[in-house]
């Protein structure tokens, strides 16, 4: 670990950056936006100089935004994607036409920030730092269009600073209920704190009490508002992507729908960017040691429900690794993944929050007979394009928490990590 000592000096590399985050991630996580609109107040509101699209949702936001990217980027727009967490590299958070924040320029923002979040009576969290680094990074580059996810929830998402040309929410199901609420309409009502109001609205395909809640505050505000059920009310006129799984032909279908809303402002046309989208970690396809490796991130029971949907396609019963941080998001996806396991191997990732593989263990279905054992992403990623698990032939799902992915594909690329066991917050 490298200490910043003098704290008037200027941080001269990216690990002393990287230390300079964990000490904010320290203080703990905090939710509201006071701190948020103090920082982006003090660098002259960045965010509010290009226009950009805002998605919140329980699932699907950051597929959507990766859609809308490459819609738009497709067409010759330039494009600015801010999206968490992230999966190898801090820099995957801020992007420029697809292009990562690079290390140096992460550093070169801190030592641009850091005079007036040190001296602020509201320091912000590290997603705040996070945050306003991207609407300042759009702004130099001067972006036609930015893609804004949500951290969580939406109200008081350090995200939602913003104006936005089009507000969109993906879905809704209970998660994070103890700070969003343990009622899908109550979640509802938090993820409808980004519509702004006269701007128009996008509803993905929602419970029938969450729409009702988005509509009435669409309606409060003077929004316009656009449902995807309207737009493709026959499941079978859905867009395809390259993207596996029906859940993703939803997304895609309120990405289109989205460029024709805003057709007038920014006109595109037709183009085949979302079969060839590169969004990894989602149902996403790989060979590594003559087994077939699928890495799919599903932290909550909406996500186990789509999983579930595309464990129905295999041909054979894969051997399934899991892990998850929180017992009840573990408790869905084991309940759902374990009569699909011919071996489910658990894992804890490498995160304080991480569920005990015995935790996990208790999860399992009365009848379940396949067997069960615990282990650790280095024994079954031990090196580069090494996997331990199962046989050759066999498919091999690692499925769960986002970071458990992140931490199997740091493995099986041979990248170093970016500090990441610690970079992962979300607010």
């Amino acid at each position: 670990m490298h200490e910043v000592k003098d704290l008037t000096a200027p941080i001269t590399s990216f690990s002393e950056a990287c230390d300079y985050l964990y000490a904010l991630r320290n203080q703990g996580s905090k939710y509201g936006l006071e701190r948020m609109q103090s920082l982006v107040g003090a660098l002259k509101n960045p965010q509010g100089r290009y226009p950009l699209i805002h998605v919140a949702g329980t699932n699907g936001k950051g597929s959507v935004c990766a859609m809308l990217e490459a819609l738009y980027r497709e067409n010759g727009y330039k494009t600015g994607l801010f999206t968490s967490p992230h999966l190898i590299h801090l820099g995957e958070r801020i992007q420029v036409n697809r292009q990562a924040l690079p290390a140096d320029a992460i550093t070169a923002y801190i030592n641009r920030m850091r005079p007036l979040c040190d001296r602020s009576d509201l320091p912000p969290t590290f997603f705040e730092y996070i945050a306003a680094m991207a609407f300042l990074h759009f702004e130099a580059a001067k972006v036609d269009l930015a893609l804004i996810e949500t951290g969580l929830g939406g109200r008081l998402d350090a995200t939602n600073v913003v104006d936005p040309e089009l507000s969109i929410i993906t879905s809704i199901s209970l998660d994070h209920c103890d700070l969003l609420g343990d009622s899908l309409a109550a979640i509802a009502r938090e993820k409808g704190g980004i519509i702004k109001p006269g701007k128009p609205v996008l509803l993905g395909c929602l419970p029938p009490k969450a729409e009702h809640e988005l509509r009435a505050i669409a309606k409060e505000r003077g929004c316009p508002i656009r449902s995807i059920r309207e737009r493709f009310p026959d499941e079978s006129s859905l867009p395809h992507t390259n993207l596996e799984g029906q859940f993703q032909r939803w997304n895609a279908a309120l990405a289109i729908h989205a460029t024709e809303i805003l057709q007038t402002r920014f006109p595109i046309q037709k183009s085949k960017a979302l079969q060839t989208l590169d969004w990894p970690g989602r149902w996403q396809r790989l060979q590594i040691a003559d087994r077939e490796l699928i890495l799919d991130a599903t932290h909550n029971p909406e996500g186990a429900t789509v999983l579930e949907q595309n464990l129905r396609t295999l041909k054979t019963p894969p051997v399934i690794i899991a892990g998850t941080l929180g017992e009840d998001r573990g408790r869905s996806l084991i309940q759902t993944i374990a009569p699909h396991a011919r071996e489910l191997i658990l894992v804890e990732p490498d995160q304080p929050r991480a569920t005990p593989a015995a935790t996990l263990r208790k999860f399992l279905p009365p009848e379940h007979k396949n067997p069960v054992r615990k282990d650790s992403v280095a024994s079954l990623f031990p090196k580069l394009t090494t996997c331990t698990a199962g046989n050759p032939g066999d498919t091999i799902l690692v499925t769960g928490s986002i970071y458990l992915i992140g931490e199997v594909m740091t493995r099986i690329a041979g990248c170093p990590p970016q500090h990441g066991k610690f970079l992962q917050d979300k607010v």
